[in-house]
């Protein structure tokens, strides 16, 4: 056996890894055909794993310490004795075991120890006799030879075996009789066993189990009984639906057909009686949902092109959410899409009609088409066209309030049917809750961009409308107005209900109006260039209504129109009969002023008329309003300072008192230009920054005339001291020029300029006079040492200081004579 060591120990029946008796008697194999074959050893039995046992302890290793200290020693006592007993057998049977293992299993070929070794097979039975070859006697004899040889061999090592358990076996043998013994007395055992058994199953068992199949059939039975019940009520399905279709209660027949296909799903599964009706009712629904889209097309058709004077309410309001509910509980969102398809089509429509009947009402024998999207060939005047145009935009306006309404019904009846728990999706009362918050988000999305689509192509078509009318009709101011407040009237209409802003409509008017403005500025701006180049630059006599317009400036409130003046485009004359005055009276300050500024005030009134009634275009007319200004000031300042009006108004020569006219005129300019601003910031939502570069080069001019002015005064003065000599007769005439040229230049301002002005002119040419009289005593070298030339011209300086005295513009400790003592200093 592989489990010994034969040169050490000798094989016992102890040594054996199985129990050949206990083998042999298992009832549990039966009859054993194989059980010679086999080889002994581990694999000899098919090992099987035990459960270990409850009821068993658990044996540790400190359970035989004490038996193993008590026999121990007895053991190796023993072992010793039996080694010396059995020396001497050990080596005869050494020498035998030796002389049986030099015959080793490897000399017999493999071929006759593989498992599926049969000669039965050719190709085995051609190699074990040299693959067919023709065999003679002798190769016969040696085959027979080696045969023998091989089973000897395999003999010899059963004999090993064998005698290696030879002691077990017989020990088995000795103990089967026993066994069969108490196999005998267990089988009567269970003998008995099982006739109690039958006995306690007859008593116990057989009843009980007989009302439990009584029970169960019972249970089979109603279980039967609800099948065909539910079958009949299944069956009656197609009939209920018809009944709820001719009623169109749509989502109660789409409920029961859903209700029906769980049950032939879940319940009914298998009934060959109603294989086809699932199929049918597939149809069926494949069959309202066609009738639900139909009906909801003819009710947007009938809803949307009936006449406008009709109530705003929506048609047949029940029918609506009877069908909505149906789309929705199929989760068809297309009827969305083709409601706005219809509205776009009832738009197209409506507008069709509204501009067939404004042409109508034109007695124009020119041949009128229509296009497709209600647009106009223009051959109408302006008053027909804004009067088509407001009546198309009031009629788009119902339309849309009436698709509103329309859609609010549906959105109503989606938050509705939405699940707003889970215990809805189970609760029988909340049958026609079937919308996921999910859909009803979606769905709720889809409604608004429809609205927001169909005021967007609303406002385009009437975008469209405005864009082709023609530029041979211009609109007047009152007509961009009111097509201004249409529009205006229509998008808020349009934003209110759509929650959404069109800039299509906005920027057409833009558009329309833009070319407006433009005119409205290059006439204005045509006309005040022609004004300036015509203007004499003289004082204007002032009419009442030019003050009141001024004072309704000082006000710095917003310019709704124009004071006591049509609203009109084209100026009107002034009314001669009216009151005049010499000058504006402006924060009690008088104002002298040319006749161009007096209609550029009114000019700059009419911009901000306009830009109030135009608020979408408040920036362009501001923008354009600062160039008029800007114009102004330099065209202005050409014709003045540059003297262009000595070719284009035919003046010989530009006077101190054109200047001070100038600078006046634009001070009164200058003083309007917060006002102006002030209007222009409460209509815009910016301010208006174009004017803070005008108001610098406004003042900047005003100082360059007075610059102007000064600059006259020195050249004049200059070149009298400079002829001038400390000779008599005084006041010599240099002394007597210098007086008549302060003295004009007096009369020149003094009606123009307010004495505070008049009064800083003279003190810089006074100041100026002392430099270039100290200059000129330098020059000729006159010393205040009381001399004659000193007397001379102490003279002249108090005939000089007289004449500044009589104008009673300078103060008086600028009359002094010690004032003018530094004309010395060296």
């Amino acid at each position: 056996m592989s489990g010994m060591n034969s040169s050490v120990d000798r094989w016992s029946v102890y040594s054996a890894a199985q129990n050949l008796s206990a083998v042999l008697n298992n009832p549990n194999l039966g009859k054993q055909s194989n059980f010679f074959i086999r080889t002994w050893g581990d694999s000899f039995v098919e090992k099987t794993e035990t459960e270990k046992s409850p009821y068993l302890p658990e044996i540790k290793y400190s359970h035989f310490e004490k038996y193993l200290l008590q026999y121990g020693k007895r053991i190796k006592r023993h072992k010793r004795l039996l080694q010396y007993k059995t020396a001497d057998t050990t080596v005869d049977y050494t020498a035998k075991e030796e002389e049986i293992e030099k015959v080793d299993l490897k000399e017999i070929p493999e071929l006759f120890l593989k498992p599926d070794f049969k000669l039965v097979d050719s190709g085995i039975f051609s190699t074990l006799f040299r693959n067919g070859e023709k065999c003679s006697k002798s190769s016969t004899s040696e085959l027979i030879e080696d045969l023998s040889r091989y089973l000897d061999i395999v003999e010899m090592q059963i004999a090993k075996h064998v005698s290696q358990k030879s002691e077990a076996f017989f020990h088995t043998m000795t103990s089967h009789d026993t066994i069969m013994e108490k196999m005998k007395n267990t089988c009567k055992e269970v003998h008995k066993l099982r006739g109690k058994l039958q006995k306690v199953d007859q008593l116990l068992a057989k009843d009980p189990l007989y009302l439990i199949g009584l029970r169960r059939n019972c249970v089979n039975q109603i279980s039967v009984f609800n099948k065909l019940k539910l079958m009949s009520t299944v069956l009656q399905t197609q009939p209920n639906i018809q009944l709820l279709l001719s009623s169109s209660d749509y989502v109660s027949a789409l409920e029961l057909i859903a209700n029906t296909q769980k049950v032939l799903a879940n319940e009914l599964a298998g009934v060959t009686s109603l294989r086809y009706l699932p199929q049918q009712l597939k149809e069926m629904l494949k069959l309202i949902d066609k009738m639900l889209h139909t009906e909801f097309e003819k009710y947007a058709a009938a809803d949307l092109h009936r006449p406008i004077e009709n109530c705003k309410n929506s048609l047949e309001t029940d029918h609506l959410v009877s069908l909505v509910s149906g789309l929705l509980r199929q989760n068809h969102t297309q009827f969305l899409e083709i409601y706005k398809q219809e509205s776009i089509t009832a738009a197209q429509t409506l507008l069709k009609q509204f501009m067939a009947e404004a042409l109508a009402d034109v007695e124009d024998d020119q041949e009128q088409c229509l296009r497709g999207s209600g647009e106009v060939t223009l051959c109408m005047d302006a008053t027909h066209w804004m009067k088509a145009l407001s009546a198309a935009s009031e009629a788009l306006k119902m339309l849309l309030q009436r698709i509103s309404t329309v859609l609010d019904v549906i959105r109503e009846t989606a938050d509705s049917s939405v699940v707003t728990s889970s215990t809805d999706k189970i609760n029988n009362s909340f049958v026609d809750r079937f919308l996921s918050l999910e859909e009803h988000k979606n769905i709720r999305r889809k409604l608004q961009e429809l609205l927001v689509s169909i005021c967007d192509y609303c406002n385009e078509r009437l975008a469209s409308i405005i864009g082709t009318h023609s530029d041979q009709r211009p609109l007047t101011s009152y007509q961009i107005l009111q097509l201004s407040k249409t529009i205006e009237t229509f998008t808020k209409f349009c934003e209110d209900i759509s929650g959404k802003q069109s800039p299509a409509l906005r920027a057409a008017f833009k558009i329309q109006a833009g070319n407006y403005i433009n005119k409205f500025h290059l006439q204005r701006k045509n006309k005040l260039t022609i004004l300036l180049d015509a203007e004499r630059w003289k004082p204007a006599e002032i009419p009442l209504e030019f003050q009141t317009l001024v004072d309704k400036i000082a006000l710095n409130s917003v310019i709704i129109e124009l004071p006591s003046s049509p609203r009109e485009e084209n100026e009107k004359e002034f009314n001669t009969d009216n009151r005049v005055s010499n000058s504006l009276i402006v924060d009690n300050q008088h104002f002298v002023t040319i006749g161009t500024v007096l209609i550029l005030l009114r000019i700059v009134c009419e911009y901000c008329v306009c830009a109030y009634e135009l608020t979408l275009l408040a920036p362009v007319i501001g923008k354009n309003l600062a160039e008029l200004l800007r114009m102004f000031n330099s065209r202005s300042c050409q014709l003045v300072l540059g003297a262009g009006a000595l070719k284009t108004a035919g003046l010989k020569t530009i006077t101190s008192t054109n200047l001070a006219l100038t600078s006046r005129s634009l001070q009164l300019v200058l003083w309007m230009i917060p006002f102006i601003r002030t209007h222009f910031n409460e209509i815009m939502n910016e301010p208006l920054t174009y004017l803070n570069s005008v108001e610098k080069d406004i003042g900047h001019h005003i100082q360059q005339l007075e610059s102007k002015v000064l600059s006259i005064m020195d050249t004049l003065l200059s070149d009298q001291l400079t002829e001038w000599d400390a000779k008599p007769p005084v006041p010599s005439k240099a002394f007597r020029n210098i007086s008549r040229h302060i003295i004009k230049l007096h009369e020149a301002v003094s009606s123009v300029l307010p004495t505070y002005q008049v009064s800083y002119l003279y003190e810089v040419v006074h100041k100026n006079f002392k430099f270039a009289l100290r200059e000129q005593l330098v020059r000729l070298n006159i010393q205040n040492n009381g001399g004659p030339q000193h007397g001379l011209v102490t003279t002249e300086i108090t005939f000089y200081l007289h004449t500044m005295s009589m104008l009673n513009i300078l103060p008086a400790e600028m009359l002094d004579n010690k004032f003018m003592e530094d004309i010395w200093r060296r």
